[in-house]
């Protein structure tokens, strides 16, 4: 109803302040894509203010992310998830799994990172930094995990970090893991159950692999905790912009 009346006047712009906030997860999904439609009927520009990442992305044309009263990146949810600027953004939309390194080298097309006794090559148009040192970005559901036993398929031309699963987390759609890297350092990994009890268990030595072309390069200097409980000290927020399509 307090829709309805705010939308009677035919505003330029409705302001949207957590709208959904008290409701549960399911109603919550239904109302997302009845509000994007409402939006596309009428044709007001909405700007919806929320701190849940995953409704933010399911929104929005645009998006920004927002860090103690400063706009930390700004664009389409795709673009900002796919390639964050700053730790931060990293972080705070959705998971990463970030790695300090340092350049190693570079070639017309990559930037190739020392880290942790490993080489990760990074497209250019996928680094935000020009420094030496960097930080090494990969999504969890970018990375694939395999048994390390003999005969274990990996593809040719991809990225290996080999570790041992200390977390499994069955999820209906998808299992998480968590996989001690063999640096000490541990990554999350989201697998989508496309077979029935096909996981690793707890303890498991595994392979986890990815494609170079999936990897993100973001400045060193940043630290790799910022946006997460442990380097966000501030509310933050995610601002939407729902805007008048062409």
């Amino acid at each position: 109803m307090a829709l309805a009346r705010a939308l009677i006047n035919e505003p330029d712009v409705l302001l949207l302040d957590e709208p959904l906030g008290a409701l549960d997860l399911k109603l919550r999904r239904q109302m997302q894509i009845e509000l994007k439609r409402i939006q596309h009927d009428v044709g007001t520009t909405f700007v919806h203010v929320t701190h849940d990442q995953e409704e933010a992305m399911t929104m929005a044309d645009t998006v920004a992310v927002m860090n103690d009263g400063r706009i930390e990146q700004l664009g389409h949810p795709a673009d900002i998830y796919e390639t964050p600027k700053t730790v931060f953004v990293a972080n705070f939309l959705g998971q990463a799994n970030l790695i300090l390194g340092a350049k190693a080298g570079e070639s017309a097309n990559f930037i190739s990172v020392s880290a942790q006794g490993h080489t990760f090559d990074i497209p250019r148009m996928r680094s935000a930094t020009s420094g030496d040192s960097i930080i090494v970005g990969v999504r969890p559901e970018k990375i694939t995990v395999v048994d390390d036993v003999a005969g274990a398929h990996v593809p040719d031309h991809v990225v290996r970090v080999r570790g041992k699963v200390t977390d499994v987390s069955y999820a209906g759609v998808s299992t998480q893991y968590v996989v001690r890297a063999s640096w000490g350092q541990e990554l999350i990994c989201f697998e989508q159950n496309i077979k029935v009890g096909d996981r690793c268990s707890v303890g498991d030595d595994v392979i986890l692999h990815w494609a170079p072309e999936h990897t993100f390069g973001l400045d060193g200097s940043q630290g790799l905790h910022a946006g997460t409980s442990h380097g966000a000290a501030h509310v933050n927020e995610v601002n939407l912009d729902l805007s008048r399509e062409g």
